[in-house]
């Protein structure tokens, strides 16, 4: 029997990261449209229930995946939003994390950390898409030693007593 099987949405397998972050947001299609318009989403498929709300949908980001529901309480499906907030950042890689950013604050999104460059290589920032959905976005910048960054942590974060 083949290991690559289409599932009920239409999305192969094959296509698939080993982790696909699925999100329960409120307002699952305003979502996609936000993604769409802040992060340049391409919307791979919908799927609505009988009663409108999105049942599944799945949008990718360069060549991240992700999956997209409504909130449905009746199966315990709650976004961050009725939550409260989301113990859970998702990172996105991307060519230029300026040029992203700030394409995002202007479709709505919070400006939770500006970028700057990072201590590991990477120039890094922090927003939340108005669904309550953190991403952390970077650009890689330089390769480095896990030596070499746990030097450069040490002068950017002195009182730290983090070490390997």
């Amino acid at each position: 029997m083949s290991q690559v099987q289409e599932n009920a949405g239409g999305i192969r397998s094959e296509n698939c990261q080993a982790i696909t972050p699925h999100l329960v947001c409120a307002g699952a299609a305003d979502a996609i449209d936000f993604y769409k318009k802040a992060f340049g989403a391409e919307e791979e498929m919908r799927l609505a229930g009988a009663n409108g709300k999105l049942m599944h949908a799945a949008v990718r980001v360069g060549n991240a995946r992700f999956m997209l529901v409504d909130e449905l309480p009746e199966w315990g499906s709650s976004s961050p939003i009725t939550l409260g907030g989301s113990p859970v950042t998702i990172h996105l890689y991307v060519a230029d994390v300026d040029a992203f950013v700030e394409r995002a604050v202007k479709a709505g999104a919070i400006l939770r950390m500006p970028v700057e460059d990072m201590f590991w290589g990477d120039r890094y920032g922090i927003i939340e898409d108005p669904f309550g959905h953190k991403w952390s976005v970077a650009t890689h910048k330089r390769d480095m030693s896990e030596r070499e960054i746990e030097e450069a942590m040490k002068k950017f974060m002195p009182s730290s007593d983090c070490t390997s």
